[in-house]
């Protein structure tokens, strides 16, 4: 019961096949059980606070994963690379989605973020390319660069109203996107932020946008209605 963080690289690289974390751990550290190709079954307790870079690194064979309400932070790649993840539920709790967190996690079909959510990191959704839907809560205020870029089959995305900027290529290359909603909270649009939006069929942006990035829209094909406002 002394143990509370498993320490980085702690576990990297080995065979194991599946992970049960005890209770009294509190911290899981960088790199803890990176490249555990093997690695199919994951429990993580409710007493875990941090989940540390590279912590699931390329654990390619883990398909699910459930973050405890306990943990406030995902830390950077924390689960890049995991390529035959299917879904995964981020804690109440949560308050940070590092950088590229979820990086090409091809089969991921259901990201579930959590309410307390602030910040969605850098390509933190980045090529995940058959997921379909994402619910962002209401609590996010800043979608990072690449966060959802080459999510090839998302259809549809709420942006919620506590939104106030939209990153470079935040959500470039989604080519199954048929609609955006963008809400008035938002006062900036990033450097092709939804270019190569390839479906996309029409976008309103609100009066409260100042500044529309280059190339923000650029080949959308399908594009043939917008409206923007006398604020930019």
């Amino acid at each position: 019961d002394s143990v509370t963080s498993i320490g980085a690289s702690a576990f990297s690289g080995t065979s194991l096949k599946e992970v049960t974390i005890p209770d009294f751990v509190t911290i899981i550290g960088k790199g803890a059980f990176s490249k555990c190709f093997y690695l199919t079954e994951l429990s993580i307790p409710n007493s875990v606070l941090t989940i540390g870079d590279n912590a699931f690194y390329q654990c390619e064979s883990l398909t699910s994963v459930s973050i405890p309400d306990s943990v406030l932070t995902i830390g950077a790649s924390a689960f890049s690379g995991c390529k035959s993840l299917t879904t995964a539920s981020i804690g109440k709790s949560v308050l940070t989605i590092g950088a590229s967190a979820f990086y090409r996690c091809y089969k991921l079909t259901t990201a579930s973020i959590g309410q307390s959510v602030e910040s969605i990191g850098e390509k933190a959704f980045f090529s995940c390319e058959i997921l379909t839907t994402v619910s962002i809560p209401d609590s996010v205020i800043s979608i990072g660069d690449s966060a959802f870029s080459s999510c090839s089959s998302l259809v549809s995305v709420s942006i919620p109203d506590s939104v106030t900027s939209i990153g470079y290529r935040a959500f470039s290359s989604c080519s199954s996107l048929v609609s955006v909603s963008i809400p008035d909270s938002v006062t900036s649009i990033g450097y092709r932020a939804f270019s190569s939006c390839s479906s996309l069929v029409s976008v309103s942006i609100p009066d409260s946008v100042t500044s529309i990035g280059y190339r923000a829209f650029s080949s959308c094909s399908s594009l043939v209605s917008v409206s923007i406002p006398d604020s930019v």
